[in-house]
């Protein structure tokens, strides 16, 4: 789509008048994901370059959050033609080859932030993956460098694994019943004891794999080598995936949404828990409202949309030196514990999302889903903001405040980001330590129950995002950010 300068208006802020250029950088959740991409921007590689080869270097990097056997979405807008573009390369439903049925999944039960949430495992819950295509189509639209080249930095990477962030060791705490199942058991926790901050994460054998990517390009995972490895794997474990599904599996363009808030617009696509309307649904004059009556009004916004769901996804945001934007939000769900033999791959868990299997999905059908990476541009169409998150229900909430600290409030990125936020789950506002009291003050007379955290906690999502006012991820979950 084009962006037109629209005849709605709201307060000027600062940030619009100053005029800035975004300048070239990538945010993501580990250092070493975000070294990836400022690699390939200084060896000459477009925003798209960058983004993928993050995304392929999550696979070592952020595994316990996502991994090449996922799914995701990617938002790109082109400074040159001031159009947005969004992606969705999510899971799909296996069963196009209709000669097995699924067996039983299995049912686990994980924490997050003391909540005990069920989910289910095992070969059923996989669906068709689609990073690998995904990541295929944003490199063949507006990539530059050949693909190879993008690749080789995610197989160094897998080469000698990485030192695992306190704030992952955290998570993986969370999700080690998805994750120790299988070959997981011998890389999260190789001395019978789960890894701990600063201790090395390593994937025996994902090297080889990511090789073999970089050879044969994506299609070995729906036609090659890799996909016929995984429909052994998978149908071994009691799963219908197929050639036929991987064969029929095609990245999709969708409609771009967009809602102005602070007086920037904002292009996404409109995601299962509705990030795009609860921004349009904000009060106008926000900007001129106080900090509880505004607290008052966000919550009743994410109250009246959405839903809510636990999970683990990651986020990429990559700015160019053209001025392109590249958000790639990728996830397995909780992960499947089912890994393919030898190679260091864990497969998703898509099915074995309860709240994301609506009754309508068939084989071949899209799984929903709650990840919104976004871009915001100013009246004259340049851009403003790049960011996404990660933290399934909490995604919306976490852009939702971080785009009010940076459009509205005046904050620098890192600022915004890991500022104290809130989040709303039906009538109760859980907040973070440090949030101001006198809006929870408020909250709690327009008839929420507050429920006080006693810290920050990735929970609360995972940003991560570049913009006119700097470059962050978000410390929840260890994300960095960084100026090309």
């Amino acid at each position: 789509m084009t962006i037109g300068v629209p005849t709605a208006t709201q307060v000027a802020t600062p940030l619009r008048e100053g005029a800035m250029r975004v300048p070239a950088g990538v945010a993501a959740g580990h250092p070493a994901t975000a070294e990836v991409g400022l690699r390939i921007l200084a060896a000459g590689g477009s925003a798209a370059d960058a983004a993928v080869a993050a995304v392929l270097a999550t696979t070592t990097s952020e595994s316990i959050l996502t991994g090449i056997g996922g799914g995701g979405f990617a938002t790109y807008y082109d400074a040159s033609t001031q159009t947005v573009t969004c992606l969705d390369f999510f899971c799909s439903v296996p069963g196009l080859d209709g000669d097995t049925v699924p067996g039983p999944m299995v049912p686990i039960e994980v924490y997050f932030g003391g909540v005990p949430q069920t989910y289910s495992i095992g070969g059923a819950s996989v669906g068709v993956p689609g990073v690998p295509a995904g990541c295929g189509e944003v490199h063949r639209r507006w990539g530059r460098l050949p693909w190879q080249r993008v690749v080789e930095p995610a197989i160094t990477l897998a080469s000698s694994g990485v030192v695992l962030p306190a704030a992952q060791a955290r998570t993986l705490v969370s999700v080690a019943p998805a994750l120790l199942p299988g070959e997981g058991a011998a890389i999260y926790a190789p001395l019978g004891e789960l890894l701990q901050g600063g201790e090395l994460l390593h994937h025996p054998g994902l090297d080889r794999a990511l090789g073999i990517l970089a050879d044969e390009g994506p299609a070995t995972f729906y036609t090659g080598q890799l996909g016929s490895l995984m429909v052994d794997t998978v149908r071994a474990d009691g799963g219908a995936l197929g050639p036929a599904d991987l064969a029929a599996y095609q990245v999709l363009e969708l409609e771009v949404g967009h809602a102005l808030v602070g007086g920037c617009h904002v292009y996404a696509r409109h995601d299962l828990n509705g990030t795009i309307d609860t921004l349009a649904a904000l009060p106008a004059d926000l900007a001129t409202m106080s900090r509880p009556s505004r607290a008052v009004a966000v919550a009743d916004a994410l109250r009246t949309r959405g839903r809510q769901r636990l999970g683990d996804t990651t986020n990429i945001s990559v700015v160019d030196h053209e001025g392109d934007a590249c958000v790639i939000t990728t996830t397995l769900g909780i992960g499947a514990g089912l890994w393919l033999p030898g190679l260091g791959i864990n497969l998703n868990s898509m099915l074995g999302e309860g709240e994301l299997i609506t009754p309508d999905l068939a084989p071949g059908g899209r799984v929903q889903s709650m990840m919104c990476p976004l871009v915001v541009v100013d009246d004259r169409g340049e851009l403003v903001v790049a960011a996404g998150s990660a933290g399934a229900s909490r995604i919306r909430t976490a852009l939702v405040d971080t785009l009010l600290g940076v459009l509205v409030d005046g904050l620098d990125m890192p600022s915004a980001i890991a500022r104290p936020r809130f989040h709303v789950v039906d009538d109760t506002v859980h907040a973070e330590r440090g949030y101001p009291e006198d809006e929870l003050e408020a909250l709690s007379a327009a008839g929420y129950a507050v429920n006080r955290w006693p810290n920050k906690d990735h929970y609360f999502g995972g940003v991560s995002a570049v913009g006119v006012a700097g470059a962050a991820g978000d410390p929840r979950r260890g994300g960095v950010g960084a100026i090309a």
